[in-house]
């Protein structure tokens, strides 16, 4: 259904998310973003650093950059703000946007005072976001395996954990999202389950593709797109734990059908350099996505 506006233009009508606000049109837009862990063995070994990932991103096309906290010198502290303003100007000045960063962390964990400590590492990552003009930092819920308590037990102390961390997203500015990383979270219904608990406007889920393992991918990926605020597009899916490659036709279909609006970065993985990797999957995405 679409809306008329004053001047005549007829606007397509705004779909509701799962909280009741408006948030998406019914019509697509897609933006490529590199998320920075195709590089990662490079990133670490110091043959390769985040300035160098922005010359790439721009030499190859990309609307955006994702870089990973992992890879600012001196993580898990943060950056000095000479680092942190240098390469959001240098991305500026490239045309090259900014498009997320995450870091990693554990709420699984039953120690109160552990997750306190990564309750306080995401906020410190939430002021480098906000710093560097990220929309968006990446959380995990956990992987760890622990005895003695019940999912239902572990997810209320996540969620209040989460929540602390949202709040203070919203106070810089800086949405927070869940990754579905195949460990606490292993399915749609838990993604969603989860998403549901913490139940706020500044939470959202990062979609990765090659991390729901059990039955269909695909139906997995469309039951949470409408959670999702960004990607990891990756080279391969898992159709009832068997490793394919991903149906690009298909993902396309699914993001059509849904009108997700945003960036979609992709992410390579496994042996084989890099440099040749992501251009020649850059170029199936963007064969298939036609952007």
């Amino acid at each position: 259904m679409s809306a008329l506006t004053a001047s005549g233009l007829m606007l397509p009508s705004l779909r509701a998310d799962t909280h009741g606000e408006k948030r998406q049109f019914d019509n697509y837009k897609i933006k490529l973003s590199l998320n920075a862990y195709s590089f990662n063995n490079l990133l670490r070994n110091g043959s390769m650093d985040l300035f160098d990932l922005i010359d790439f991103c721009v030499q190859q096309g990309f609307d955006a950059v994702d870089p990973t906290g992992y890879y600012f010198p001196g993580y898990p502290e943060v950056p000095s703000d000479e680092y942190l303003y240098e390469f959001k100007r240098k991305a500026f000045l490239n045309g090259l946007a900014i498009s997320g960063t995450g870091i990693r962390n554990e709420f699984v964990e039953p120690d109160i005072q552990k997750r306190r400590d990564d309750i306080l590492l995401i906020k410190r990552w939430i002021e480098v976001a906000s710093k560097i003009g990220a929309p968006v930092i990446r959380i995990f819920a956990g992987h760890l395996e622990v005895q003695g308590y019940t999912r239902e037990q572990i997810q209320k102390w996540m969620v209040k954990d989460i929540r602390e961390c949202v709040e203070y997203g919203k106070s810089h500015g800086v949405m927070v999202a869940v990754q579905n990383h195949n460990s606490f979270i292993k399915t749609a219904a838990q993604t969603r389950e989860l998403i549901d608990w913490v139940d706020h406007d500044w939470f959202g889920l990062i979609l990765d593709t090659g991390s729901y393992r059990q039955g269909d991918p695909y139906h997995e990926i469309t039951e949470v797109i409408s959670d999702a605020v960004s990607w990891q597009l990756k080279e391969q899916i898992y159709i009832d734990g068997n490793a394919t490659d991903i149906d690009l036709d298909r993902i396309f279909m699914i993001i059509k059908e849904a009108g997700y609006r945003g960036y979609i970065p992709i992410e390579t993985l496994g042996p084989g350099d890099p440099y040749v990797k992501v251009p020649e999957f850059l170029m199936k995405v963007r064969a298939t996505f036609s952007v």
